[in-house]
């Protein structure tokens, strides 16, 4: 930015403005913030007042546009601080709102004076307050990604906090059926509680999800939490193995450093031969998009029953045909009601035999991320192709399914 705050037509013009309007000097000098910006707004309006050899200072308290609002910064310091008493944070950033008639003054001296070089209030302010609480506070202030970001509503002195999400990684094993990776709500209440979920709000009364989220939540003081798994099994299916990557996100924490050890011990004691959870560190969400994007292929076991007999001659073929096969499947029509209906290619990396007997085998499979197990086994009325079922021409039915790897981390 060129000039300077002594060329002629910028005193000409803080003349003619100050002739109309009483500003103190933070006002006067925020209309040319952008020249010579290593000083303070303050400093400039009072370098302004000198150069015109203007000797009548304007008082905040009596300022036209502000009316004493820089008066009040002490004040609001201290509601901030006060505020963030009990969090934990190492970033933060002040945001703020001004009264409608000191904004509608300011549009009207921009108007009158030109806004070339000028700032917002609001910026000023903002500027101000997190200067003062970098030192009180002893953190810093960021622009991009603060972890908390504080916003002070000024005409009513309330402090509203946005606080940025915890995020923490990690795998997890569940070893008991029926259990499913998240919560599901009732589908009558929408969780809300009613007669047929028996007032729980949830179709099951437990999940994945909340055992581990609990703790978490207990300890870091959040207020509410979501859960990001890296695919998810059948409520039904057992996941062994390295576990499942997940990342579970804590909102509004209080408390940003719990110990991931001492965490893990407890939730794994209190939910033994249930979930057991590992490899717990501190995330961000970027690792939630990268799950949530990722297609690591996954081992299964699966245990299934035919509706006689099962040749184990046929099986192998069968076996042997799958390995580097890709199956279509229009979706299936278990979840279609909650997914579109569409043809989807999946990759069968493996398969193999572990056991035939009688009507009942076991074969470890592996597939690309996005393969419907039970349905390869079954065929769902040829929605899958090709499938078990037709290659050895007996109908067959999963009764186990197992997760026992999930590859690419």
């Amino acid at each position: 930015m060129t000039g300077s705050l002594d060329d002629k037509e910028i005193l000409n013009i803080a003349q003619t403005t100050l002739s109309k309007y009483k500003l103190c000097d933070h006002c006067l000098g925020r209309l040319y913030a952008k020249i010579e910006t290593d000083l303070t707004n303050k400093k400039r309006g009072q370098l302004i007042r000198s150069y015109l050899k203007e000797i009548r200072k304007i008082e905040v308290e009596n300022c036209w546009l502000c009316s004493g609002l820089f008066n009040e910064i002490p004040h609001f310091t201290d509601l901030i601080t006060d505020s963030l008493k009990g969090y934990d944070f190492e970033t933060f950033l002040i945001g703020s709102k001004v009264d409608e008639d000191i904004i509608s003054r300011e549009q009207e001296l921009f108007d009158f004076a030109g806004s070339e070089y000028s700032e917002p209030i609001k910026t000023e302010l903002n500027r101000e307050l997190g200067k003062i609480l970098e030192k009180k506070l002893k953190q810093e202030v960021d622009f991009k990604n603060p972890t908390i970001m504080v916003v002070i509503d000024t005409p009513f002195d309330i402090i509203n906090l946005q606080i940025s999400s915890l995020f923490i990684y990690g795998r997890y094993k569940k070893y008991k059926r029926g259990i499913p990776q998240t919560k599901w709500f009732c589908k009558i209440c929408q969780g809300k509680g009613c007669k047929r979920c028996d007032y729980t709000g949830k179709l099951y009364d437990l999940s994945v999800e909340e055992l581990i989220a609990k703790r978490f939540l207990e300890v870091t003081k959040g207020d509410g939490e979501s859960f990001h798994g890296c695919g998810r099994e059948d409520i039904d299916a057992l996941m062994l193995g390295n576990g499942r990557p997940f990342v579970l996100e804590i909102k509004n924490p209080k408390i940003r450093k719990p110990d991931l050890s001492k965490m893990g011990n407890f939730i794994n004691s209190t939910n033994e031969n249930i979930i057991e959870i590992s490899n717990l560190h501190f995330s961000d969400k970027a690792e939630v998009i990268r799950l949530k994007d990722a297609g690591f292929r996954k081992t299964y076991r699966i245990v299934f029953r035919g509706k006689k007999p099962i040749n184990n001659e046929k099986l192998k073929k069968a076996a042997q045909s799958l390995r580097g096969k890709k199956i279509s499947q229009l979706t299936p029509s278990r979840v279609a009601h909650r997914r579109a209906n569409m043809v989807r290619e999946r990759h069968i990396y493996n398969c193999n035999i572990e056991s035939v007997n009688d009507a009942m085998a076991t074969l470890t499979l592996e597939a690309e991320s996005g393969t419907y197990i039970k349905e390869l086994v079954s065929g769902d009325d040829g929605r899958t192709k090709p499938n078990i079922s037709e290659m050895i021409g007996i109908l067959c039915e999963v009764t186990e399914l197992d997760v026992i790897e999930i590859k690419g981390e």
